[in-house]
């Protein structure tokens, strides 16, 4: 099942979603059909094209958007004077609403990569009946474990890689605490040169441990691109993802999995998929009965790898059925 031609948006604007910030959205297929939101991974990744061709555009009113800091919104978490005290997930639950009264949508249907199936998730669990289905690919779900898991375990497989990751930290304290939080306090840094070297540093190191297309990878070669990326994804990183307090070592996602039930859902995962090595995607399918786990072979955590694609696309238009 092949992706569906590439489309253009036939709407787009500039949300005032407060403190400044301005959100930038598009929509694209058929005005009148069922809606689909698209929450793009990162933190601070930013919209592509390429979520539009997984919907039906005959049957999908299809609504994509770049998420608070980064693409098209502004102001851009990659200029130093960008407040970031109002960039959480708080927020960006907010923004989702507010674009969904501008747009004078009941429910959508919810579609989330990495960072965007966490965001997914929670808004479905904070925003009863909102949410008419969710398709996930590259699953998360924000936990400092994950987060531990990413910065730190991955340096098991990845030693040469993983030194000079540490070696862009100063010596002492800030190599053993929260690794992401020890790289976004470099990004704040008021020396450009400093901030600039935490950035390579931080996007080397999610190189080295996310295989991912060329196209994705050049993107760090962008120097504004790569300041606001890693500036965004350290901020989550090092504060819980601003999901609350975890209880016992369990993360605050999957905790409130039950609170999922009566919505459909389909979780697409790479066997090859690192998060994989923490079984939350496993144990998230069984807190939550109304999901569907589907496990693409020799895939990773990648959402355009060949059969993850198809899967998304078979659950997209399975759900347009319904």
């Amino acid at each position: 099942m092949s992706l569906y031609p590439e489309i253009e948006p036939y709407e787009r604007g500039m949300l005032d979603v407060g403190n400044g910030n301005h959100v930038y959205w598009e929509t694209c297929g058929n005005p009148q059909g069922k809606p689909a939101l698209v929450l793009h991974g990162g933190p601070g990744s930013g919209v592509s094209p390429w979520p539009r061709r997984l919907f039906d555009p005959e049957v999908y009113r299809i609504v994509l958007l770049d998420q608070r800091g980064c693409g098209r919104s502004t102001p851009r978490a990659s200029s130093y004077d960008t407040d970031m005290s109002v960039n959480t997930t708080a927020h960006l639950l907010a923004d989702l609403e507010l674009l969904r009264g501008r747009l004078g949508i009941e429910r959508w249907l919810v579609w989330g990569v990495s960072w965007g199936s966490v965001l997914a998730l929670r808004y479905a669990q904070t925003h009863p009946g909102v949410v008419s289905e969710l398709v996930l690919t590259g699953v998360a779900t924000g936990s400092d474990a994950e987060v531990e898991l990413l910065t730190r375990g991955l340096g098991k497989i990845f030693p040469e890689a993983f030194e000079r990751f540490l070696a862009g930290l100063p010596e002492g304290e800030a190599r053993e605490g929260n690794l992401a939080a020890a790289y976004n306090r470099l990004l704040q840094s008021p020396d450009p040169g400093v901030r600039e070297r935490a950035a390579r540093a931080w996007t080397d190191w999610e190189t080295a441990i996310v295989p991912a297309p060329p196209r994705s990878v050049q993107r760090y070669e962008d120097p504004v691109f790569r300041m606001g990326f890693a500036r965004t994804v350290t901020h989550y990183w090092g504060n819980g993802h601003f999901l609350g307090e975890e209880a016992d070592g369990v993360g605050v996602v999957l905790r409130d999995a039950h609170l999922l039930k009566g919505v459909p859902g389909t979780l697409v995962q790479g066997s090859l998929d690192f998060g994989n090595l923490l079984g939350i995607v496993w144990r998230l399918h069984h807190a939550w009965p109304d999901s569907e786990l589907v496990v693409v072979d020799q895939a990773g955590h990648n959402a355009a790898a060949p059969g993850v694609t198809e899967a998304l696309v078979a659950a997209i238009d399975g759900y347009a059925r319904r």
